[in-house]
């Protein structure tokens, strides 16, 4: 069978193959380009496999194509990595692959075309196409792959335990897959994957998290997440969300199963925005509901205070994961923490004082809080779900009006320590900090406008209050 390329592509791929044949060793273009480019889906990744040393052919595909930057060659995979305009280019040795038992790095040795097909994760991922003259573009696909493509099914090429024995990050590849592209995993390849759930221990954190990302950036993250969670692979890695399962009755009244309905409250999200962390705040924002959880007569199930344990579970999660400890972190964090606040506005009589406490402590982030709020909203009554929507557009209404007049959102102090020290001559102390805070107080509650001239009257009279005198310039 012949393969079909783009035709920039099918020139890329005879200069790569005439690359091969002046170093007599067989090329191939194989995985992901192979099974996209059938789809009809972008890829800017191609990975080259040959029958001998990779790291030779990638150098003198760049002396052919005068490829000017750098070749990468990580010598300890025997790969090497090079860029082509929008492309990048992975040159291989076709090889064995697999883990011991204990182990989290793989075992590598040289093998054939059918050795580096045999050690593939899936039958659509285990397509070549050959790129040397005398057999360019036939396509070998030794197990099935165009057809399972058509099934839209996900299978290995081997017997799915030492599939997933050899490499157990494959597991996770096979929920990816069947999440980003809508297949079906077969079902003995995910009664393998039960069956293999604890060999995932052996792997990283990081290549675990690279795979959940994806699956988290799935158009219907539910689906991946669901499936890592009946397989047993979720669990595993993840026991704070498998936690959130499960509804308990007590007096007849019972509480929404947390899980669903933070999956819910996900994929709602994933409809509006593919921002990775802002997808995670929705995924940790009832994570500390299960140890808060309380029943109380004639009131019934609360969870009081699980925004405040949340946030201060996320530091330790993003840790655990290998996520960045950074400002997407503390944004995650800041989320979680403040995400029942425009809840308690769509409750309440509306103030603008309550606006401007919340958009001083949600700064430039108060767009996405209100975001993921209303994802939030997962009611099956529908005549609840539409006044609650109501309310959240008088909110954002009111917001933009508070912001408009006030300027709280990124608010910066009109009086700072300096000023408040030179006025009174003061080094730095604890009346420094009172009335800096004072000032923002009065500010957010409405009794002086935002601005220096209000600010410093005002501090000129708590400063009195507070035994302080004005200095004497001379």
């Amino acid at each position: 069978m012949s393969f079909q390329f783009s035709p920039q592509e099918k020139a890329l791929a005879l200069r790569i193959g005439e690359a091969a044949d002046n170093l007599n060793l067989e090329a191939y273009i194989v995985g992901g380009y192979v099974r996209d480019r059938i789809l009809g889906r972008p890829c800017q990744d191609i990975d080259i496999v040959c029958v001998g040393d990779g790291v030779a052919l990638a150098q003198e595909v760049g002396r052919v194509l005068n490829i000017k930057s750098e070749i990468v060659i990580f010598k300890r995979f025997g790969t090497a990595m090079l860029r082509f305009g929008d492309l990048e280019l992975e040159f291989v040795g076709a090889r064995k692959e697999s883990y011991s038992r204990d182990s989290r790095k793989p075992d590598v040795t040289p093998g054939s075309l059918e050795d580096d097909q045999n050690r593939r994760d899936f039958t659509i991922n285990a397509m070549a196409v050959c790129i040397n003259k005398n057999r360019f573009g036939e396509l070998l696909d030794p197990f099935g792959g165009i057809a399972h493509l058509e099934e839209k099914l996900i299978r290995t090429p081997l017997e799915p335990d030492k599939t997933f024995s050899d490499d157990p990050l494959r597991m996770m590849r096979a929920v990816r897959f069947a999440a980003q592209l809508k297949y079906t995993i077969s079902p003995e390849t995910f009664d393998s994957i039960k069956r293999n759930r604890e060999r995932l221990r052996i792997i990283s954190m990081e290549r675990i998290m690279t795979e959940l990302n994806k699956i988290i950036l799935s158009d219907k993250p539910s689906v991946g997440l669901n499936l890592l969670s009946e397989s047993g692979l979720l669990g595993i890695f993840f026991p704070e969300f498998e936690n959130l399962r499960g509804v308990e009755v007590i007096n007849g009244q019972g509480h929404k199963d947390n899980y669903y309905h933070t999956l819910k409250v996900l994929d709602n999200l994933s409809t509006e925005t593919n921002d990775l962390w802002l997808r995670w705040a929705a995924i940790l924002h009832d994570i500390a509901k299960p140890p808060t959880k309380r029943y109380v007569d004639g009131l019934g199930w609360t969870f009081h205070g699980h925004e405040v344990v949340g946030a201060r579970w996320v530091p330790r999660i993003f840790k655990r994961f290998k996520l960045p400890l950074d400002n997407k972190m503390k944004y995650v964090q800041k989320l979680v923490r403040l995400h029942l606040r425009p809840i308690s506005l769509t409750n309440d009589a509306i103030t603008d004082s309550a606006m401007r406490r919340l958009l001083f402590d949600a700064g430039d982030d108060i767009d996405d809080l209100m975001m993921l709020c209303k994802a939030d909203i997962t009611s099956k009554n529908e005549l609840k779900v539409k006044r609650i929507k109501s309310n959240y557009e008088k909110v954002k209404i009111q917001l933009s009006a508070v912001e408009e007049k006030d300027k709280i959102r990124n608010w910066q102090p009109p009086i700072s320590g300096e000023d408040i020290m030179k006025t009174f001559s003061i080094s730095p102390s604890k009346q420094v900090g009172v009335l800096k805070d004072l000032i923002r107080e009065a500010i957010l509650d409405g009794i002086i406008p935002n601005d220096y001239n209000s600010a410093y009257a005002y501090m000129l009279q708590e400063g009195k209050a507070l035994g302080l005198t004005v200095a004497v310039i001379n």
